[in-house]
């Protein structure tokens, strides 16, 4: 069983276990212990975002790295997906990201990368797990060196860069470029700036605590005012690691991930790049836009909530575009992770190709009214053990019949329970996902006690 790791790696509130700079140098050393076994002398790159507790954890990895021979790459604050782009470009056996992306700044996590930029298996998590709580034997003869990059944020942004039509660019364009106080402080402005834009540049100065902080794709409202304040195109806005993207139009109307997945898949569909004519999504993605690919001759395949759960159903059949509403998108021509910036360059490539603004293009896709609530919980009491609660969604769910879906579910990175409702009507949705909370909240008070 995988102590440590949920569906995104190791989480919590920084200096309280797991996530203490003690068991950041057991991960260390595990990692080390592990790596040193598949390659001689390997080395394993370690990126974080700009959230204070990223130093402490960055230093405690390294030295338990470098304990068991292995040298550490250490490359600064830069966006989950750029330490997947450097591991494979440095030819490196493994990749870390400090970071708790969308969360507070008093959170963190640690996530690992394999030697091609994918997020390691679940075996392989269970076995870093398992030999941290071993006591892993030391060399005074096998020591490895910490190294730093300093090219890491001009070699990302030009690879990033390489995933845009060489043919094109984004002269003529006032964009709005929300930061959210992140890793993409240095690297989004840069490379949409490069490529032509007028960028209006907001959240980009990081102090170790503003990160995500009324800021970025989890709170959009201020790259929503700044477009409207100076008149800008659109706006691009980043969660705090950088491997989300939301952005809004001329207007101010929000373009979650399902609407650039499918503006983008009905634009490869045209040109015969979208593989198996398929799209992977997950059971959050809105039937709405389900049934919007489904009259383009589109098929959405779903998996549970997780890029990394999109990834593995994209490897296995070959599709090369997926993601989630959350704004968590993958490219596979271009990149092994969800990566923001990169999914930003292939919206406006088709803005930029078809001549049509942001406001039009998404009007191709259709979307049902969606609610979603959440809940704290003490603990994650298995939903099939609600049958209070249980009855009532299987009500809705007859009421709902084909024009609606509930789905209930707790977090992978946050103790809270997710109640998402979806239909035509509206109102009718909001108040089916309220029963649904109530009903949760008095039957989970009854059981957490015990």
């Amino acid at each position: 069983m995988n102590k440590y790791f949920g569906t995104d790696g190791v989480r919590g509130k920084a200096n309280i276990f797991p996530l203490t700079a003690e068991f950041a140098l057991k991960l260390g050393l595990a990692a080390g212990e592990k790596f040193i076994r598949e390659e001689h002398h390997p080395q394993i790159v370690i990126g974080k975002d700009t959230r204070l507790s990223c130093y402490m954890f960055e230093a405690a990895l390294a030295s338990g790295i470098c304990s068991k021979g292995v040298d550490a790459v250490l490359i600064g604050p830069m966006p989950t997906p750029a330490i997947a782009f450097m591991t494979r470009s440095l030819r490196a056996c493994a990749g870390i990201v400090i970071s708790a992306s969308h969360n507070p700044y008093y959170d963190n996590g640690i996530k690992f990368f394999d030697s091609m930029g994918y997020k390691l298996p679940d075996e392989s998590e269970e076995e870093l797990s398992a030999l941290a709580d071993s006591n892993i034997s030391l060399s005074t003869d096998v020591i490895g060196k910490i190294l730093r990059i300093e090219t890491a944020v001009g070699r990302y942004v030009e690879f990033v860069k390489t995933s845009f039509d060489k043919n094109l660019d984004l002269r003529g364009l006032k964009i709005v470029v929300d930061c959210a106080n992140g890793a993409c402080y240095k690297v989004a402005p840069c490379a949409i700036g490069e490529l032509g834009a007028d960028t209006v540049v907001i959240n980009a100065s990081p102090n170790g605590t503003n990160i995500n902080d009324n800021a970025g794709s989890a709170a959009p409202e201020g790259m929503i005012k700044k477009v409207l304040e100076t008149g800008a195109d659109m706006g691009i806005s980043f969660d705090g690691d950088g491997d989300r993207v939301i952005v809004c139009d001329k207007d101010g109307s929000i373009v979650d991930g399902d609407f650039i997945m499918g503006i983008c898949a009905i634009d490869m569909k045209k040109k015969g790049t979208l593989n198996k004519d398929t799209v992977a999504g997950t059971v959050m993605s809105n039937i709405g836009f389900e049934n919007s690919l489904g009259r383009r001759g589109i098929k959405l395949d779903r998996t549970q909530v997780g890029d990394r759960y999109v990834i593995e159903n994209m490897r296995k059949n070959g599709y090369n575009l997926g993601g989630e509403q959350s704004g968590h998108l993958i490219f596979t021509e271009y990149t092994t992770t969800g990566d923001g910036l990169i999914s930003a360059l292939q919206l406006l490539k088709v803005i930029i190709s078809t001549g049509k603004p942001l406001s039009e293009l998404k009007k191709e896709i259709e979307t049902y009214p969606q609610v979603l609530l959440n809940m704290n919980v003490a603990k994650k009491i298995p939903i099939s053990r609600l049958h209070i609660t249980g009855k009532l969604i299987r009500k809705i769910e007859d009421e709902l019949g084909g024009d609606g879906r509930i789905l209930v579910r707790y977090s992978g990175t946050e103790n809270k329970l997710r109640v998402m409702a979806e239909g035509k009507d509206a109102v009718k949705i909001n108040e089916y996902a309220n029963e649904i909370i109530k009903s949760a909240e008095a039957e989970l008070g009854g059981m957490e006690g015990r």
